[in-house]
């Protein structure tokens, strides 16, 4: 079926996540403008996008004697897309970029998400690099990347993982020796690198961490480099290629139509960006916007998988409709399919406005607010963790509504939860994201971050006090409260470690309750979504405070000897 970009349901979610604050600082976001943004972007992500989905799936990106191509059309798909503007909306001005608050680029780039991951994950990671070179680069850097990166001319990438360094990169050994003549020269692998060779732009920018000569061992030691593939003059002209290359491309479960590379620097000329030694706290920029996109990644594709398993549930006749007594009915008269769907769309709407409502708080930091700041910082790891977890649970079900035709990869139901499962554990998994969540935003301001978004929910739950979603809202603050309190006086210690994953569950279960709340207090139509969460979701959230709090006992009994 053909993608249908959600712009009802995307604009109450804005206006439930507060993008009405923003007015002042983004006087240029008015109602029309981002009226027009959605269409726009709606229009390209269902007609330029979404038909190459299913073919690049099936096409893959290709590697032969050393080049990366791309799957059939997206390099296309790529130009147009930089030609668009879309990869300008809220990178700065003075670099070409339109200024727009980063709330509603998330929102354009769910569509994007949806109408293909694998070509998402390009501009994605493109933006992350443009933030970080903003944030981090000389004036030089800036002025030679920055126009062509934000204008879709050049891309980028994040170089991090290596062979024997995963998610821990106090373990990688990539060098950066000085090369006499102010730079340096990079040597070393890379793996996973999204979108790290290809046909589809003029020139790929890549950020690579690695260690300079003498550093000290550990994270301390890593520094932050700009290595393009082919070198840049002084006035941004394309040189010779540099000394890096694609040794091949991962053969993945899903996302196939992203070409996912091993790269390899042979000595390759790079320059260093912002401090030596702080590379990966540089590169902290890039990941925690990454990170962010990836939660709407999540979004997309449950929006994405949920159309198709509805389309597929009102055309599909089989057994006796519980409320007219037809038979053979469409099976989105069977109510157990009934209740699946909407609770995908419940979970959906609940997601996105997670994802929004920190890609707001990010804005308003942006503009200076060091409270929404705080709130953007502890909102990420939740909407990263949490809205993916959500994708991965709705393609599932969303293939389970397909009964055995969703296991037959013609439907392309199949393809969802394949590319979907990547989304919990790239751009730091899942459990990092947990961890990240009780050890470091728990506690930020001496708890003030998290006492704040609590007053807030609450505030919520009391103005529909007496209604189930209300209080089943106050219940779940409550339970998420108590849960916090305990793990930030556990802190640091194996029992606190043990409740962090069912911490992240309940907080993105809870806030993302909040923000359906906040949309059916704007929009009538949401209110049986929410009651339904309500019933489904909220009511179970006291109950998981148990396996926050259970500690690393039964943990401590499963030793390798009994496992």
């Amino acid at each position: 079926m053909t993608y249908q970009p959600p712009i009802p349901d995307l604009t109450l979610a804005l206006k439930a996540a507060g993008f009405d604050q923003l007015r002042e600082a983004y006087p240029e976001a008015d109602a029309a403008t981002v009226e027009a943004v959605l269409d726009g972007a709606g229009a390209f992500a269902a007609e330029v996008i979404a038909p190459l989905n299913r073919p690049g799936d099936l096409a893959h990106a290709k590697y032969a004697n050393g080049k990366v191509t791309a799957a059939p059309g997206y390099a296309e798909a790529v130009r147009a897309f930089g030609e668009g503007g879309w990869n300008s909306l809220s990178a700065e001005p003075e670099y070409g970029g339109q200024g727009l608050p980063k709330a509603l680029e998330i929102a354009v780039f769910e569509m994007f998400n949806a109408a293909s991951l694998a070509f998402g994950l390009c501009p994605i990671l493109t933006q992350g690099a443009i933030e970080a070179l903003a944030a981090h680069g000389t004036a030089r850097q800036k002025a030679l990347y920055l126009p062509r990166m934000v204008g879709g001319e050049w891309t980028g990438t994040m170089n991090l993982t290596e062979p024997q360094a995963g998610s821990d990169l106090s373990a990688l050994t990539t060098r950066a020796d000085p090369d006499g003549e102010g730079g340096w020269r990079l040597t070393g692998q890379k793996i996973y690198i999204t979108w790290g060779d290809h046909d589809a732009a003029d020139n790929i920018v890549h950020l690579v961490l690695a260690r300079t000569p003498n550093a000290p061992a550990g994270v301390k030691g890593i520094s932050l480099f700009v290595a393009p593939k082919y070198l840049v003059g002084e006035d941004g002209s394309l040189g010779s290629v540099n000394d890096l290359r694609p040794a091949g491309i991962e053969h993945k479960l899903g996302i196939h139509a992203s070409p996912t590379c091993v790269m390899a620097f042979e000595g390759a000329r790079a320059e260093l960006v912002g401090v030596e030694g702080q590379g990966l706290a540089h590169m902290f920029t890039m990941m925690n916007a990454a990170r962010l996109q990836v939660g709407a990644q999540g979004v997309a594709i449950a929006e994405r998988a949920y159309q198709q398993a509805l389309a597929f549930a009102q055309d599909r006749r089989q057994g006796r409709s519980a409320w007219t007594g037809e038979s053979p009915a469409p099976l989105f008269d069977l109510p157990d399919v009934r209740r699946t769907l909407m609770l995908i769309k419940a979970k959906i709407a609940a997601a996105r406005g997670v994802c929004l409502a920190t890609a707001v708080s990010a804005d308003l930091g942006r503009a200076g607010d060091a409270a929404a700041k705080m709130r953007e910082e502890l909102l990420t790891p939740i909407a990263k963790g949490w809205s993916t977890d959500v994708g991965v649970w709705a393609a599932s079900e969303a293939l389970q509504v397909h009964g055995g035709m969703g296991f037959v990869e013609e439907t392309g139901a199949a393809q969802h939860y394949r590319d979907c499962r990547i989304l919990p554990i790239y751009e730091g998994t899942n459990g990092i994201q947990a961890i990240d969540l009780i050890g470091r935003k728990l506690t930020m301001g001496d708890g003030a971050a998290m006492a704040s978004l609590v007053a807030d929910m609450r505030e919520t739950a009391r103005a529909l006090k007496g209604e189930a979603v209300g209080d089943r809202l106050g219940a779940a603050v409550d339970a998420m409260a108590a849960a916090g309190d305990w793990l930030a006086e556990q802190r640091g210690t194996p029992d606190a470690l043990a409740g962090a994953t069912a911490f992240l569950r309940l907080c993105g279960e809870t806030v993302g309750g909040w923000m359906l709340a906040r949309q059916a207090q704007l929009d009538a139509r949401m209110a049986p979504l929410a009651a339904l969460y309500a019933g489904q979701v909220l009511s179970g959230v006291p109950g998981q405070v148990a396996a926050v709090t259970q500690g690393a006992g039964p943990l401590e009994a499963f030793t390798a000897e009994t496992a």
